[in-house]
């Protein structure tokens, strides 16, 4: 299978499926020392893969050359001390464009030095570093970004809103969800390029992850049921054209509403969606250390859903399986799935186990030289995913022919 466009699924899709190479032998028995971590941070910014995507290798190395140890607080005051030399020249630009583009790449430098999650106090400030660089970078936008805040259980789900300038009301939109270490920040410098579409976005963090009010569990759903409620109040929005993004662990969630949230929702895209296996014991135990993932899977893991051990952690994952909460076969949202066979943290068979639920057909695009997310170097980086397969998909479903009654 040659992975340029978008197929519906079909008996091609099988080939690639069925050359999925064994997490077993992918995967690792220890996390990354910190010299193959700096290592593996610098090849990444030199190449533009996840999660250095956006960093430059120079400011990169001027963080690296500061961190010796595996402390949180010591690599969040590294990357956080190359940021803010960018936070002191964007606040003495006299141009718009050059203050932007500072606050920018500040941001993606806070971003960074909180990754993969606020574990320590030194990520937790570098994190709101980050947010606040974000919106000052987003002051910028045109259409603007809104902040919003939904009330939810004594707290608030915080999200991004942005329309597009010039479309007719009401405007279709992407409930768009952050993975594990992603966050919505992330998600709305990507769906910027939706709005010349005529599509607008809500950038939301995945549960225990970002602002999100609650931690994860298997009823954290319920946190988007209240985001729809509150897009399908603003006139401005066309409730019967809204769509789910989620990408890996958001795309858990994205493939949980196509079923539970179906008749609200025009179409779900979940790029490397875990489905059942991800949450197994004897799968988990291998992934936790997978070179695939940069480092600290496992303390990322442990953050999101608020739990103290590894054992304690893999005791409760089972009960996330949408297999388990006897989800899987029930009526669907249009569903596309994202991924690549050689994903050594959501494995295909997750991806397949979808695919093959239900009675309606499924579209799928499969990387068969893909890892996480369908992502491959140099020909399918992230940003190429999106706009050549995701985008397009969302087009067509969110148009008003096609879109759900």
């Amino acid at each position: 299978m040659r992975a340029r466009t978008l197929i519906p699924f079909s008996a091609i899709l099988f080939s690639a499926l069925f050359c999925c190479t064994s997490e077993a032998a992918l995967a690792q028995t220890a996390d990354r020392s910190i010299d193959e971590i700096k290592s593996e941070t610098l090849a990444r910014a030199q190449t533009g893969a996840y999660p250095a995507l956006g960093i430059a290798p120079g400011d990169a190395s001027d963080a690296l050359g500061r961190i010796s140890t595996r402390d949180p607080d010591e690599w969040a005051a590294a990357w956080s001390a190359v940021a803010d030399t960018y936070m002191a020249k964007a606040r003495a630009a006299s141009d718009p464009k050059e203050a932007d583009a500072n606050f920018l790449r500040a941001w993606r430098l806070y971003y960074f030095g909180q990754w993969p999650a606020p574990t320590s106090a030194g990520k937790q400030a570098a994190y709101q570093r980050a947010v606040d660089a974000y919106l000052l970078h987003a002051k910028y936008f045109d259409p603007p970004l809104e902040v919003v805040r939904i009330p939810y259980q004594g707290k608030e789900i915080v999200g991004y809103l942005r329309l597009p300038a010039n479309a007719p009301r009401p405007v279709p939109l992407v409930l768009a969800i952050s993975g594990l270490d992603s966050r919505k920040e992330t998600v709305t410098e990507t769906y910027a390029a939706a709005l010349p579409e005529g599509i607008g976005f809500f950038a939301v963090d995945s549960p225990g992850t970002g602002q999100a009010p609650r931690k994860a569990d298997e009823t954290a759903d319920q946190m988007y049921s209240h985001v729809l409620d509150y897009l399908a109040s603003r006139p401005e929005i066309d409730k019967n054209r809204i769509l789910v993004h989620g990408q890996s662990f958001g795309a858990y969630w994205a493939a949980k509403l196509a079923h539970t949230e179906a008749k609200r929702l025009a179409g779900a895209v979940t790029q490397s969606p875990p489905t059942h296996r991800t949450f197994q014991p004897d799968f988990f135990r291998g992934r936790i250390y997978t070179r695939e993932y940069l480092f600290d899977l496992l303390p990322a893991s442990l953050f999101v859903y608020g739990l103290k051990s590894a054992d304690e952690l893999i005791a409760f994952l089972p009960k996330m399986s949408l297999q388990a909460q006897g989800l899987l076969g029930q009526p669907t949202a249009p569903i596309l799935v994202v991924g690549g066979t050689k994903d050594t943290q959501v494995p295909i068979d997750d991806l397949e186990l979808l695919i093959n639920s239900g009675t309606e057909p499924r579209e799928a695009w499969i990387n068969p030289a893909g890892g996480h997310m369908g992502r491959s170097t140099p020909a399918w980086p992230d940003p190429v995913i999106f706009r050549q397969v995701i985008l397009p998909w969302e087009v067509r479903h969110l148009s008003p022919k096609t879109a759900a009654p």
